[in-house]
């Protein structure tokens, strides 16, 4: 037997030529018993590989119960078992995980743990390597290992002066060292490896033989070029000795393996016994929630105990039966499941938070609950629709629950920062985003290193959807482009664009996983410093981290939550008014006409022009319809034909029906028409008899942007499933077209309920007080569909008074002032300028006194520079001091660094030295609006179309 121990796979980043999984499939059907993933001073591709494994363990053990069950394998068993997916083989190949340590001051060491010490010793050395420098690199000494040598076996590659490091680390680790034998194909590897073995003799050390493959299968020898190019930054042509010199680097057999080292073969059997002795596996890593703020009580005692105050809190009226109830079978179940630490900690990142007066709204699975809304976490009321608990955290999915939190986008970080403070960063990193070849990057990086022009590459780029979307068209789509499809260099380049599409390309940071445990995470995974400054990561991605069970709290930033908080800011400076998501008046009629009309600018989730469209049609006119507006323009509900159904049996243009009585109870609430995700999977298990497996698999299937999830597959066994139970073909057609969707991009109740109270916020703050809400969303930019010219433009259609920028009046925000008549009115601020910073705004307004009468007085007061002051003038704020624009710039344009002070200004005799006025030009009011938007992007003066209605409509009279 012979087992692999030093494999590359693509996560050495552009020099593996093959997937984690890929070699774990080959294994298996290579009949190895075990393989060891091993990449250049990373781990990040071992969960991948642990799924693979254990996918296949699950299929040949159902293939193997299939055997015995009909009589093919021992005797034949009683029951009957509906055949498995078909598999291949019998084998289903163990992985070992490991890495390849390359050091700056000693040969590379394979490394592989024996049990969970060595694993946490493992992921120590990578952390301290990787956080000694920037993101991406590893900076590794020999000294690194030796100090964490405990639990791990060590492979030393025999490279250079590679016999004073194994002498030295012979010290540390006497009989866990292992000289590696690899062949190099080139002639010379018999007289090679009887040399080796004559060393490693001397030095008393075993050896063990490897392939050290980089790809599961010779035919990834021209990508593996590809790769080695693209890292290069050179051309295939011009790789020269750096190119594979043949397809032979890859995973091999026994049988091959022992042709390879003839006359050494104890090697490979050595590789075997080393292999049967890594009995550490990634199912023994346990993940320990953080347990702060539970010293004095335990952390059932604290969650109880906070619950008991927010439900007093949240209803100062007292809580109805059916709330309290619910909030004890929460509690129980939670407590079962010993979830109390999860929730704990996301109650205390959001109680810092509120502290902070930095609002917050929770969204996910768990998140609306009778629980959460007692602790703050969300200000939707459970009471809204009719969610179940246990589908979000069940007994029988041993999994921990979703719970994201978004914040004001302008100070996550301060909660962010936050996180790291109070459990350190040796316990709290940002999960890893996997950045895969995709579309444009692959056809780039491809095609340069295959040597094409950038005009080709541009052609080929300008096809994209065309090459993704229409497999077996390219020729036609090359035709229409300009190019020769039968050229051998284009068709081979557009082949290894769709091998490598996929492929990993580097590691960047999740929008705002954090993954927070209650020892050492450095001792669970690999830590590295970030490419954002004060920020650490780990490698694995959130599909690793839910794999293995490991909890992610997502500290996510939100725009409109942003806008929200600054006009309840607004409210309470100028009508002493308090609110929060959670008090404001519910159900207002006023708010829902507004949203009939589909008056929605700038209101979450619903200023898009679909969603604007859809508005008087869906007509909503409680919370509930809210809920659905945010959740039925999706791809998901729109590929599968569900919105116009919908709206048909909502307008009572068709009879609401279900097509049982069990689809009723899951169809009930949206009209028998399916739009959430969670309904998807309902009808799948419902309706189609999915086991809680086969629907967990598709609920991973179903998660938003999956990169590698197929929910293809269920598609057979959902239709037969659906047929079996008596369900029409046509309905489980659209049905599963729906979940396909969804595949893509799914919304789910949950989440679609949190987005609802923005929406609704959102649309009352703008009904109620629309100079406000204006406000809000200025100051709150970048953010939204609109434009500050559009959000200005709608303020001022609702009858707000909209004031330009003064140097005299305005700050870097945007403000609300008296207009003079009992009402407020906008002043547009300094932020609103093009290339002004706020310290230059914050400059003006601290010196500014009782007013600026010049330019000069700017200048001399505020200690501008002469290039803002030219800023300035272009935007017109002069015109409160009676300067015209062109005005305010010849005097801006005229101080310069050695400008005179006053003092200084005059002449010898005392007499200054005058200037003639300049007779400039008035301009004209297109000017002034183009001048408008060149400075400020949007003009109070008129709106540019209305330049030439004149043309447009005969008869009016121009501007």
């Amino acid at each position: 037997m012979f087992t692999e121990l030093s494999i590359t796979s693509n996560f050495t980043f552009l020099t593996g030529a093959s997937h984690p999984e890929e070699y774990i499939r080959r294994a298996a059907t290579l009949d190895l018993p075990a393989i060891a993933i091993a990449d250049d001073n990373s781990v990040a591709g071992i969960v991948r590989a642990h799924t693979e494994a254990r996918h296949i363990m699950r299929l040949v053990r159902a293939r193997q119960d299939w055997d015995a069950a009909n009589g093919l394998i021992g005797p034949p068993c009683p029951a009957h078992l509906p055949k498995p997916q078909s598999f291949p083989v019998y084998n289903a190949p163990r992985l070992i995980p490991a890495a390849r340590l390359v050091f700056t001051d000693a040969p590379p060491v394979t490394v592989l743990p024996t049990d969970r010490t060595g694993w946490g010793n493992l992921c120590r050395i990578l952390s301290t390597g990787r956080l000694r420098t920037t993101k991406g690199d590893c900076d590794l000494q020999l000294a690194d290992l030796l100090d964490r040598s405990e639990g791990l076996e060590l492979l030393i590659w025999p490279q250079g002066d590679w016999e004073p490091a194994a002498r030295q680390i012979k010290t540390h680790a006497p009989d866990r060292l292992h000289i590696l034998l690899c062949p190099h194909y080139d002639g010379q590897d018999s007289a090679r490896f009887a040399a080796l073995t004559r060393q490693a003799s001397a030095l008393n050390l075993p050896t063990l033989a490897s392939a050290a493959p980089r790809m599961h299968h010779g035919a990834r020898r021209k990508l593996a070029d590809v790769l080695t190019a693209v890292r290069l930054g050179r051309k295939v042509d011009d790789l020269g000795r750096d190119a594979l010199a043949n397809a032979e680097q890859r995973l091999r057999s026994e049988p091959e393996m022992r042709h390879l080292f003839q006359g050494h073969e104890d090697a490979v059997e050595r590789a075997y016994t080393l292999g049967t002795r890594l009995g550490f596996s990634l199912d023994q890593l346990r993940y320990e929630y953080p347990s702060e703020g539970t010293a004095q009580e335990t952390p059932a005692q604290r969650l109880a105990r906070l619950a008991s105050d927010g439900l007093r809190w949240r209803y100062p009226g007292g809580a109805s039966d059916k709330v309290r109830a619910m909030l004890q079978h929460e509690l129980n179940l939670i407590s079962k499941l010993k979830y109390e630490p999860y929730f704990l900690t996301v109650r205390d990142i959001v109680a810092f938070a509120r502290s902070r007066n930095i609002l917050c709204q929770g969204r996910g699975s768990a998140a609306n609950s009778v629980v959460c809304y007692c602790l703050g976490i969300t200000s939707v009321s459970p009471e809204i629709g009719t969610m179940v608990f246990e589908r979000f955290v069940s007994e029988a999915r041993d999994e921990p629950p979703d719970i994201d939190v978004d914040f004001e986008h302008e100070r996550r970080e301060e909660v962010i920062q936050h996180i790291y403070e109070r459990y350190g960063r040796h316990r709290a990193g940002l999960c890893a985003t996997v950045v895969h070849y995709r579309g444009k990057r692959a056809i780039r990086e491809v095609g340069r290193a295959m040597g094409l022009s950038e005009d080709t590459i541009s052609a080929l780029s300008s096809q994209l959807w065309g090459f993704f979307s229409t497999k077996g068209l390219e020729e036609e789509r090359m035709r229409e482009i300009g190019l020769d499809p039968a050229d051998r260099r284009l068709r081979q380049m557009l082949d290894l664009v769709h091998e490598i599409n996929g492929f990993p390309r580097h590691l960047s940071q999740h929008v705002g996983g954090f993954v927070i445990t209650q020892g050492r995470l450095d001792e669970l995974v690999p830590i590295e410093n970030a490419t954002m400054e004060g920020r650490t990561v780990i490698c694995w991605d959130k599909d690793d981290i839910d794999t293995l069970g490991i909890l992610k709290v997502d500290v996510l930033s939100l725009g409109m939550l942003t806008c929200i908080r600054k006009a309840f800011d607004l409210l309470h400076q100028h009508h002493q008014i308090d609110h929060t998501l959670a008090t404001l008046p519910p159900e207002d009629p006023q708010v829902y006409d507004m949203l009939c009309r589909a008056d929605s600018i700038g209101v979450f989730q619903v200023e898009s022009r679909a969603q604007m469209n859809f508005l008087p049609r869906m007509r909503p006119r409680n919370f509930y319809d809210l809920v659905i507006e945010v959740a039925i323009i999706r791809p998901g509900p729109i590929q599968g034909d569900m919105v116009h159904p919908y709206i048909r049996r909502r307008n009572g243009e068709e009879a609401v029906s279900f097509p049982s009585d069990a689809l009723g109870d899951v169809l009930g609430k949206t009209l028998g028409v399916p739009l959430f995700q969670e309904q998807a999977m309902q009808i799948a298990i419902v309706g189609a008899g999915f086991t809680p497996d086969q629907a967990d698999r598709l609920r991973r299937s179903l998660a938003t942007f999956k990169k590698h999830g197929n929910v293809s597959e269920f598609r057979n066994l959902f239709l037969r499933g659906m047929k079996r139970n008596g369900y029409d073909e046509d309905f489980a057609d659209r049905c599963f077209s729906q979940i396909e969707g969804f595949g893509s991009y799914g919304f789910p109740e949950s989440h679609a309920a949190s987005f609802a109270l923005l929406v609704y916020a959102s649309a009352w703050i703008k009904c109620h007080h629309p100079g406000i809400f204006a406000c809000a969303l200025l100051n709150s930019q970048p953010m939204g569909f609109y434009a500050p010219a559009q959000i200005v433009r709608d303020a001022r259609e609702h009858d707000v008074t909209v004031r330009p920028i003064c140097i005299n009046s305005s700050y870097w925000d945007n403000v609300m002032e008296p207009d003079g008549h009992g009402g407020l009115a906008l002043r547009l601020g300094f932020r609103q300028i093009k290339g002004l910073s706020e310290e230059d705004a914050c400059w003006i307004t601290a010196a500014r006194g009782n007013g600026y009468r010049s330019v000069q007085d700017v200048w001399r007061r505020a200690g501008l520079s002469p290039p803002v002051l030219a800023r300035l003038a272009e935007a017109d704020v002069f015109a409160g001091l009676d300067l015209s624009r062109r005005a305010a710039l010849w005097e801006a344009k005229a101080i310069t660094t050695d400008t005179p002070l006053p003092l200084f200004a005059g002449d010898i005799e005392g007499e200054g030295i005058v200037e003639p006025a300049a007779n400039l030009p008035e301009m004209t009011m297109g000017e002034q609006v183009v001048e408008d938007y060149v400075a400020m992007r949007l003009s109070l003066r008129a709106h540019p179309v209305a330049l030439l209605r004149h043309i447009l409509t005969p008869g009016t009279q121009p501007l």
